[in-house]
């Protein structure tokens, strides 16, 4: 039960589609507390996001089932989700960075999520994911074992009720079951504008090229390695006097923005998938 939620939805644009999502909104005893809308041109689809109050205590099943009529008469894909903090699980490695932001905004409320576990395939994390009060939970991972490692990653999503996985710098490809499993619900950082710079050193391949800005992109979780929808990309203007432990620095702060933005529109509900891209309602 809730007096606040927000509604996302998108399907294919016709008039009449504000009206009757409004309409519906006022019959349910319902204030629109805020409301942004996109319409794509070249899809041919129209994307609403809107935060609404409610004057009474509001069960999101029965709103959705009665909403369905409506819904499907524009051919809608919607949501109705509850005005709270969603539950995150952070997988790290060995890197710290961005675990370390993301523990930040999180305990001084700029995330729109609860971080609820810190998973990792080393221990080198663990001091810091505790002196925050997280559980810490060691898979270790090899070729032998990457079945087993998955399938508990898995069941702690399950335990914890997780509802968005953030690849925090882990330096484990997932497999395509996993990412299947995950679909919709996992973000993952990574260190280019993509698909730039793939492979090891990637700082060091950006120094031999001699770039002038260092970028970061994070992005939806799917099969193809690193080609999952976009949600943010950050980039930074470097120039020649940047060696490659520079630009680590550099592009540790790039990562650490991009994602934490991703992971704060995912859990506010601004995200909405568009194919093969994404809408973001800032």
């Amino acid at each position: 039960m809730t007096r606040k939620f927000t509604l996302t939805l998108s399907c294919p644009n016709r008039s009449g589609i504000v009206h009757a999502v409004s309409s519906y909104l006022v019959g349910q005893g319902c204030d629109i507390a805020e409301h942004r809308q996109f319409d794509d041109g070249v899809k041919g689809r129209l994307f609403l996001r809107t935060q609404v109050t409610a004057d009474r205590e509001v069960d999101l099943e029965v709103v959705s089932r009665s909403f369905e009529p409506v819904a499907a008469d524009f051919e809608m894909d919607f949501s109705f989700d509850p005005d709270r903090d969603a539950r995150v699980l952070v997988m790290v490695s060995k890197l710290g960075h961005c675990l370390n932001d993301l523990i930040f905004r999180w305990r001084s409320g700029g995330l729109s999520a609860d971080i609820v576990a810190v998973v990792s395939n080393h221990e080198t994390l663990r001091p810091m994911a505790e002196s925050a009060g997280l559980p810490f939970v060691h898979v270790p991972v090899t070729p032998e074992t990457k079945a087993a490692a998955e399938a508990r990653l898995l069941e702690l999503v399950d335990e914890y009720d997780v509802e968005l996985v953030v690849l925090a710098r882990y330096m484990q490809v997932l497999s395509d079951e996993a990412c299947k499993a995950l679909e919709g619900r996992a973000i993952n950082i990574h260190h280019s504008f993509l698909p730039g710079f793939k492979g090891a050193k990637p700082y060091h391949q950006a120094y031999s090229r001699g770039v002038k800005l260092v970028g970061a992109t994070a992005h939806y979780v799917t099969p193809d390695l690193d080609e999952g929808p976009i949600i943010e990309q950050e980039v930074i203007r470097i120039d020649h006097t940047h060696d490659p432990v520079a630009l680590q620095a550099v592009g540790r702060d790039a990562e650490a923005l991009a994602l934490s933005r991703a992971v704060r529109w995912h859990c506010e509900r601004r995200v909405l998938p568009n194919g093969h891209s994404t809408v973001v309602f800032r």
